[in-house]
Parts: C-alpha cells; structure tokens; sequence
C-alpha cells in the first residue's frame, strides 16, 4: 500500500523540471504531491503553476512536507541544506554525486540517528538501478567487484570518437543534446565517475566517504588514431571506473582501458552506462541503461519516491556501516597489460632504445608496431606489452621522457 507523500524540490534547472514533468504525466504518480519548490530564480521552459515557490531553498524545509528533493549540485551548500532537512525531521532524496562523496559518512549516519531515509538512486547511473541493487536486492551475496561505465558523458563522446568524430565536435554535440553540463570538466576529467564508484564501493564494500585518496584520469589524451590502433586487435576504449577486493584491501580507480570491444561493456555505445558486478551467489552479471539526461534521472528519483512511499512495510536503505573500513590498494602496486603510444625520431637505432628502456624496466614486450610518419616526419609507434606493474610501467615513461630522441609517450591501461 502506498502513502501519500508531499514533497519540495529543492532547485529548479534541467533536472528537477524534468522530475515535475514526469510526476505530472502520469497518472501512477497521484500519490506523490509537489507542494512547493525552492528556485533562486524561475526556469523559462517549466511553468509550476500554482505551486508555491521559495526564493530561498531553505524556506521549504519549513513547509509540511514529508521529503526534500535536492536537486542544486555543489556540495557545501548541498550539505547544509540536507543536515537541516533531516534534523528537522524530514525525508530526503538527491541526485547529488558530489556530496555523498564528499560528506556521505555524515549525511548517512545522521539519517539513521534521527529514523529517516537519504536516497540517492539517481545520483549513479541516473535511473539505471543499482543503488537499491546494491543496498538490498544483493544482501544475500558478497560482491567481489564492480566495473562501470558510470559516465553516460564521457561514454558518448568516446562512442563518436571511435566513428570519426572529433574530440571537440562530440563535445559539443554532448552539450547540444543535454548529456553534458556547460562546464563538462568533471566528466571528462573523470572525477563525475570516481564520486560514483566510491559511493558504489561504500555500499559494497564498506570503503568511507569520501574515500582516501585515489587514481582519478580522463579521457583528454585520447586521440582518433589510439581507436584505430586498438581496433587492429578488436579492442575499444572505454572510461571504466572499479573498484574490488585485494585481500584486506580493496581496488578504487577511475580511467581509460582498453577494453574487448565484443565484451558486455566493450559493446555498449552512446549514453549507455553500463555497470558489471561480481558475486559469490549470482556470479557475474552485468546492468545498463542510459546514464545521462533529464528523463533517466527522473526515473531513478521518482523509484526513490516510490520506495519511500512503501517504507512503512519495508526498508527502502540498507545503509554501510562505516566501520572497519578497509584501506584502498596502492595504485603503484596494481598490475597491467599496457597499450603504449610513442612518438620518436626517424633515425637508425630508435626501436632498439625503446627495448632497451622497457628491458631496464623489466617489462615484456607482447606486440611492437611501427606506424606510417606523421604530417611533421615523426615516426608513431604502438607496444603492447606483457601483465607489469604500475610502477614499472611510470619508470619507464620517466626514462621516454628524459630521450631526445623520443618527442612523446602515452598510455593506456588493458582491462582484461
């Protein structure tokens, strides 16, 4: 049996206009009533009506309401505005990734001191579920990984990317449709998905919010011409986020691999995350759904509503219990298999360098392609190389960088 819930939004942009859309369309929403709306300021594509609206976002928590939906990004203002709510005694819903990465440990342990609910579907993935997933659908297994695609950004551009698009017009078109904020820097930098996969890692894991410090790396080095090297030996490149179980310790990482490109999450393309998860009951399987616009938001906010309106028969949040929090492996110490991208002189005596420096190294060379020259007579040339560690694979391009006759090095990690 549902109940009736009254609820003020807190913001009024692309998102929550979206949500006041889907709540007035349809009719299995009757029981989810909008009583007022905090807005600094009036949004010109959604006409509220006759719902009451608050200049300051913190009247509404004064309003008899039963859930605030926060919904204005950032995270000091984010935070203020959830503690008041709960402390006086009302329910809150956010899309927020920011802030329960940032101040998760908190906001999560006072819901619980004062008997009320933080629900965040909607702020990984937007409405593909995994939250609740994680939380309770999965109580029964224990998780040994996660691997996403947790920016529907980023994936769109690298999808464009990889059909001959350029990094700047797949940009734009990502803002043109809506997937990508003016200020894209967090999704392409990959922090948007680092906050996901640590909040992801909380609830699988037991990892703290926010977490200690880890690899976070975007996807501004990747070119045209690394899709077409990885497509020789049917790869693609994806940003992927993980996190897992090393022993006592736990994996956390946010960037670009190499991926199969026929694999589960190789195969997904547009705005699509995708989200793999290990278990001991259920094995492997993998969720995906579209993780970028107004409209998949709405849906993972609206199942939060829903849920909250059923929590008198049972929990909607089984929250981590932030104790015992395992430390996060050293990235150093993390083993790949490496793409490796070099641009050197054209001279006698180059590739043999560049062996020597990866035989310093100890790193085994798998495969090592000389390309045609480049517009400015530089010579290209891609190696894959053997399972190394990370730190052997920095010293190396240390020792790259330091060679006159080496203009440049990059890479990518493989994810097998």
């Amino acid at each position: 049996m549902n109940h009736n819930l009254k609820i003020g939004i807190c913001g009024w942009g692309n998102v929550a206009t979206g949500l006041f859309e889907q709540l007035n369309k349809s009719p299995k929403n009757q029981s989810l009533e909008i009583v007022c709306i905090g807005a600094r300021r009036d949004n010109p594509i959604c006409d509220p009506g006759e719902i009451k609206v608050h200049r300051d976002i913190f009247d509404v928590i004064d309003e008899e309401i039963d859930v605030v939906i926060e919904l204005i990004g950032g995270t000091e203002t984010a935070r203020e505005l959830i503690s008041k709510a709960l402390n006086a005694g009302k329910h809150v819903i956010t899309a927020n990734k920011a802030v329960l990465y940032e101040h998760g440990n908190e906001l999560l342990k006072l819901a619980n001191q004062k008997n009320l609910y933080l629900l965040f579907e909607a702020a990984v993935a937007a409405g593909t579920p995994i939250i609740k997933m994680l939380s309770n659908d999965l109580g029964a297994n224990q998780v040994s990984k996660i691997s996403g695609m947790l920016n529907g950004t980023t994936n769109y551009i690298l999808s464009n990317m990889e059909n001959g698009v350029s990094f700047e017009v797949a940009l734009e078109e990502a803002k043109d449709r809506g997937y990508a904020e003016p200020d894209p820097s967090l999704d392409i930098n990959g922090t948007d998905a680092a906050h996901k996969i640590g909040i992801l890692a909380s609830l699988a894991l037991n990892s703290n919010l926010p977490a200690d410090k880890f690899h976070i790396e975007g996807i501004e080095n990747i070119s045209a011409a690394d899709f077409k090297y990885a497509d020789e030996f049917d790869l693609t490149i994806k940003h992927l986020a993980v996190t897992k179980k090393a022993g006592a310790q736990i994996e956390l990482r946010s960037h670009p691999v190499l991926i199969d490109k026929n694999s589960s999450l190789g195969g997904l393309s547009g705005v699509r995350n995708g989200i793999q998860i290990n278990t001991d009951l259920l094995g492997e399987f993998l969720i995906a759904g579209s993780g970028a616009g107004r409209e998949s938001t709405a849906s993972g906010l609206i199942s939060d509503l829903i849920a909250l309106s059923k929590h008198v028969e049972s929990s909607p949040m089984n929250y981590p219990e932030f104790k015992d929090i395992p430390q996060i492996k050293p990235f150093e110490s993390l083993d790949f298999s490496y793409y490796v991208y070099l641009e050197v002189q054209d001279q006698a005596g180059v590739l043999a360098l560049v062996s020597q420096i990866f035989s310093e190294n100890q790193i085994s060379i798998d495969k090592i392609l000389q390309k045609d020259h480049l517009a400015d007579g530089k010579v290209p040339v891609v190696v894959f190389t053997d399972l190394i560690k990370e730190s052997q694979m920095q010293k190396a391009l240390k020792n790259f960088s330091e060679q006159s006759e080496i203009y440049f090095s990059k890479i990518i990690r493989i994810e097998n």
